[in-house]
């Protein structure tokens, strides 16, 4: 059995290596902007608003949302968004821990497979 740091290593490794592979070098500063920013906006403006925020954003930006529904096992980004704005507070408060859990992964691996760096001009305006 694994942790669920391991389960979230493995998977947003994937996903991001993907990713890595699929986007030009403005594309991966746009998508790693968005996970450097996406953990401190959740934080400030709470996980059902700062979905919606990214859902309005540009392709590669917004390509996070899909990977982040999929590390978070859902079927895709309209049912992650979908269940933060419908949970109730027990469910949203740990759907919210599982978010940003997820996301320390994907901000090292902006970093370390993507080349992305905190500073990186992703244009996200986020």
């Amino acid at each position: 059995m694994q942790t669920r740091e391991q389960r979230f290593a493995a998977e947003v490794y994937r996903l991001v290596a993907a990713r890595n592979g699929q986007f030009n070098e403005s594309d991966k500063n746009k998508y790693g902007s968005m996970a450097h920013k996406l953990p401190v906006l959740i934080r400030s403006a709470g996980l059902a608003q700062a979905l919606e925020f990214v859902a309005t954003r540009t392709d590669a930006q917004r390509e996070i949302l899909p990977d982040l529904a999929t590390a978070l096992k859902f079927r895709d980004d309209q049912a992650l968004r979908t269940a933060s704005r419908e949970a109730d507070l027990a469910e949203y408060m740990l759907l919210t821990e599982e978010a940003l859990a997820a996301l320390l992964w994907f901000k090292r691996y902006a970093q370390s497979v993507l080349g992305v760096t905190a500073d990186a001009e992703g244009g996200s305006n986020a």
